[in-house]
C-alpha cells in the first residue's frame, strides 16, 4: 500500500514552560497513511520510555503489515476492518511491552502512555486510541472531536455531572481510566469514518487541549490552516502562552486527494452493478 503524495503531513513536540523533560512521543508515515500521538506518564523520564515503546512498536507492526497484507479484507467474527485488527494488536503488543519493562526495570516502574492512531486505506480511516490523546476533524468549515477521551472527566460528562462546556474549564481534567503499560491486557477503542478530500486531522496530547479551548484550537486552524508548519507552531504557542503546564505534541494531516484500494478487474465490474 503506497500513498504517497496523497497527504500533507506535519508533527511538532515541545516540553512547554514547566516540565523538564518531554514525554511525548509522535510518529508520521504519509507514505502508508499512518499517524500515531503517545503520551508518557511515570516519573522522571519513565514516561518518555513508555511514548516510546509505544510509537515504535506501532510504527513498526504497522509498516510491516501494510507491506504483506491485503487491507481489504474483513473478519467475518467480530466484522472489524483488517486496518483495525492491526491497529488493535499493535496497541495490544506495545501495551505488554511497556507493561513487562515496568515490572522489570527499577527507574521505569509505574509507566504508562495514552495514545491515538490512524491508519488510512481505502478513502476510509481507522482511529484507534486508549487515554485522553485526542484526535479532531475539520470537515468543510466544521470543527468536531472524533475521540472521547478515556478519562474520569469524560465519565462524569457522559453521567451528567457536567455539560461539555464546563469540563472545558474543570480543574481535575488528567485522571485517566485507561492507558497502556498499566495492566497486562488494555482495551483499545476502534472506530472507522470515511474520509474526504480537504479533510484535516489534528491529533494533540492533553498538553494542548488542557491548555486550549476547543473553540479557540478551530479559530486557529480557520486562521492558520492554509500553511500546516505555521499552523503547529501556532497551536503550540497558543498552549505555552495560556501557561504550558505539560508537554505539548501535534499532528496534523490534510488529505490532498481521493485514495481509493486497487481493485481487480471482476471487482470493478461487480461495482458497476452495485
Amino acid at each position: 500500500m503506497n500513498l504517497k503524495g496523497k497527504f500533507r503531513c506535519v508533527g511538532m513536540s515541545d516540553p512547554g514552560r514547566v516540565r523538564e523533560h518531554n514525554e511525548d512521543t509522535i510518529g508520521t508515515d504519509p507514505d502508508i497513511g499512518l499517524v500515531v500521538l503517545a503520551d508518557g506518564m511515570g516519573g522522571y523520564k519513565a514516561g518518555e520510555v513508555a511514548s516510546g515503546i509505544a510509537v515504535r512498536t506501532i510504527m513498526g507492526l504497522i509498516k510491516d503489515a501494510v507491506e504483506r497484507e491485503d487491507l481489504s479484507l474483513r473478519d467475518e467474527q467480530t466484522d472489524l476492518s483488517r486496518p483495525g485488527i492491526l491497529l488493535r494488536d499493535a496497541i495490544n503488543r506495545a501495551n505488554k511491552i511497556i507493561y513487562q519493562t515496568a515490572k522489570t526495570q527499577a527507574n521505569c516502574e509505574g509507566m504508562g502512555t495514552t495514545v491515538v492512531a490512524g491508519l488510512f486505506f481505502d478513502d476510509r480511516l481507522t482511529i484507534a486510541h486508549v487515554g485522553d490523546s485526542r484526535m479532531y476533524r475539520v470537515r468543510g468549515g466544521k470543527f468536531e472531536r472524533v475521540t472521547q477521551d478515556h478519562s474520569l472527566l469524560q465519565e462524569l460528562v457522559a453521567r451528567g455531572f457536567y455539560t461539555p462546556e464546563e469540563a472545558q474549564r474543570a480543574a481535575a481534567k488528567n485522571y485517566v481510566t485507561r492507558a497502556l503499560g498499566v495492566e497486562p491486557t488494555v482495551e483499545v477503542e476502534l472506530a472507522e469514518v470515511p474520509v474526504e478530500k480537504d479533510d484535516l486531522y489534528l491529533l494533540c496530547s492533553d498538553g494542548l487541549s488542557d491548555m486550549v479551548e476547543d473553540e479557540d484550537i478551530q479559530l486557529t486552524i480557520s486562521t492558520f490552516g492554509v500553511n500546516l508548519e505555521t499552523l503547529a507552531k501556532q497551536l503550540v504557542l497558543l498552549a505555552n502562552d495560556n501557561g504550558g503546564r505539560d508537554n505539548v505534541s501535534i499532528v496534523l494531516l490534510r488529505v490532498l486527494e481521493s485514495f481509493p484500494a486497487h481493485r481487480g478487474m471482476m471487482d470493478r465490474l461487480l461495482g458497476l452493478f452495485g
